[in-house]
């Protein structure tokens, strides 16, 4: 894994890559899945990671830190607490209890969809949407999409993991991404 651009400075990020783990043949054959529970089980790499978010956000008047299901709900909460932002789950269907509204997107292999609570966003808010890795941008274009239509400007989107050959970037409408690695 290589580190990105913006951070092939930082030291920091060398530490971050070689704590992920790469899965061949997961969850099916073809696949080189990047594992980030082997990041978690590293205090300092992880520590990295959330600190290297930090470091870009802070003073940038983001007002609401998104997670998407599963592993954008580990690195959202520590980034928002540290950002005086509030954190705002964007699950799969029928996890949250209430009153939600939905974006459906498409996957390579089918479709799914994200909710998140009515009222959570309000007009205005300025959001970061966070997750693990961005592949073909479909996960991060739906959290987008659900953010705005319910009034908040996304801001930017912070990915550990780039996936750069499946082009996910190009799906996001121009609006800045910031990984910390790049995975070929």
């Amino acid at each position: 894994m290589a580190s990105c651009k913006d951070n092939e400075q930082d030291p920091r990020v060398h530490g971050i890559a070689a704590a992920i783990r790469v899965v061949p043949d997961f969850p099916k054959k073809g696949i080189m899945f990047r594992d980030i529970t082997t990041l978690l089980l590293n205090p300092k790499a992880f520590r990295n990671a959330v600190d290297l978010f930090v470091e870009r956000y802070l003073g940038k008047d983001i007002t609401v830190v998104a997670g998407i299901e599963a592993r954008g709900l580990i690195f959202g909460p520590p980034i928002a607490l540290a950002i005086g932002a509030k954190f705002i789950p964007l699950r799969k269907p029928k996890k949250l209890p209430g009153e939600v509204i939905s974006e459906k997107y498409d996957l390579e292999y089918g479709s799914d969809c994200l909710e998140m609570h009515v009222g959570a966003v309000q007009p205005g808010d300025r959001a970061l949407v966070v997750d693990d890795l961005i592949a073909t941008g479909g996960t991060l274009c739906a959290a987008m999409n659900l953010l705005e239509r319910a009034g908040a400007n996304v801001v930017e989107f912070a990915c550990v993991i780039e996936l750069p050959e499946l082009k996910g970037r190009d799906k996001l409408k121009g609006k800045p991404l910031h990984i910390l690695v790049e995975s070929r």
